[in-house]
């Protein structure tokens, strides 16, 4: 029994979640969105939003751009790029955010990651932090150019996992002049170390497993995923962490959405299980605000980052009383509570 809980809970690692889920109007959305509040149509005057796709190092990428209010593309606007958590996608949270910055005046863009949700790329659900940061350089290619931005008055927003590959693409790409996370996970730590440090013993292993599956991708053999299981209720309720536990109501019941998975490519471990995107946080001269929940049971990765961001004298560590990693993603109170922070951080620095 023992050993089943540590294989779920070493497949149950690539989640970047946590919380518990309250319930979300089943409503379709003509824009696929899944967050309460969405935009449900363009209407002029209000902030709308534009399907956009575009070219990254030949792949295909599936955008949403999000104009303020009496947007006028002869004028000069401020930007964000929003990075989603890994298994996410643009309908869920980082929509929530890039919607809630464009009402406070900015441009913002939410891209699909590359090999994953409608953007393109084969095979599908590779999971490469290089790639991913790459896809936040290449929305800040994109949305620089667009009608109306100002170029030097750029933002990057990251959640979760895509808060850690934020401060990864800030570290070397000065167009991003204020940097801030929400949630942060730290995607390769996580997948070589295991959540708290909890699967040590079996790096090794799990490395000869994705070198294996390499291999057998290199001879045209079958692509081997990790975490491509269906989830259930009373798995999700056996896990000790919130992290976990809280994450499946989230991605599989309130606000799942058909194009936002788990699973990744069992190879894409050779390369996340390098990577840790606090290496080089001394890197980061841009001012920096790092904001998590005070029961976020992923807290010592946001911790840890910012205490190693000695690059910057213009930083500050914010925690929201009570919330959890993933209520952040939804819970009223704390979205807003991040929301009216983030107001505050980027007015003063874009």
């Amino acid at each position: 029994m023992k050993q089943k809980i540590s294989n779920i809970l070493l497949v149950v690692i690539i989640m970047t979640t946590s919380t518990i889920a309250f319930s979300q109007s089943k409503t379709k959305n003509p824009f696929g969105l899944v967050y309460n509040g969405a935009v449900t149509e363009n209407v002029p005057g209000e902030v709308n939003i534009h399907s956009v796709d575009y070219k990254l190092n030949g792949i295909a990428i599936a955008a949403n751009v999000y104009t303020p209010a009496n947007y006028n593309a002869s004028k000069k606007y401020p930007a964000v790029v929003v990075a989603h958590p890994n298994g996410g996608v643009k309908e869920q949270v980082a929509g929530l955010y890039a919607q809630h910055l464009a009402e406070l005046g900015y441009i913002t863009i939410a891209a699909d990651a590359s090999y994953q949700g409608a953007s393109g790329g084969e095979p599908r659900n590779v999971d490469k932090s290089a790639n991913r940061i790459e896809d936040i350089r290449g929305m800040a290619d994109f949305i620089t150019q667009y009608e109306g931005v100002d170029a030097d008055r750029l933002g990057v927003l990251g959640v979760c996992g895509g808060g850690g590959y934020s401060l990864a693409a800030a570290q070397t790409d000065k167009r991003f002049k204020a940097v801030a996370t929400l949630s942060m996970f730290n995607s390769g730590v996580v997948r070589r170390n295991g959540f708290m440090s909890s699967q040590l013993e079996t790096i090794r292993e799990r490395l000869k497993q994705a070198s294996e599956a390499r291999a057998q991708e290199a001879a045209g053999g079958e692509i081997l995923y990790a975490a491509d299981l269906d989830w259930t209720d009373e798995m999700a309720d056996s896990f000790p962490y919130d992290l976990y536990r809280e994450g499946h109501y989230y991605y599989h019941r309130t606000h799942a959405h058909p194009n936002s998975t788990f699973r990744y490519t069992m190879s894409s471990l050779i390369d996340l299980m390098a990577f840790d995107a606090a290496t080089n946080m001394y890197l980061i001269d841009q001012p920096l605000l790092m904001i998590a929940g005070s029961k976020a049971d992923t807290y010592y990765m946001t911790d840890r980052a910012f205490n190693l961001a000695t690059g910057t004298n213009d930083k500050e560590l914010f925690l929201i009383p009570g919330a959890t990693h993933i209520q952040t993603y939804y819970v009223p109170q704390y979205v807003e509570q991040a929301t009216n922070k983030l107001k505050e951080f980027f007015g003063e620095n874009l």
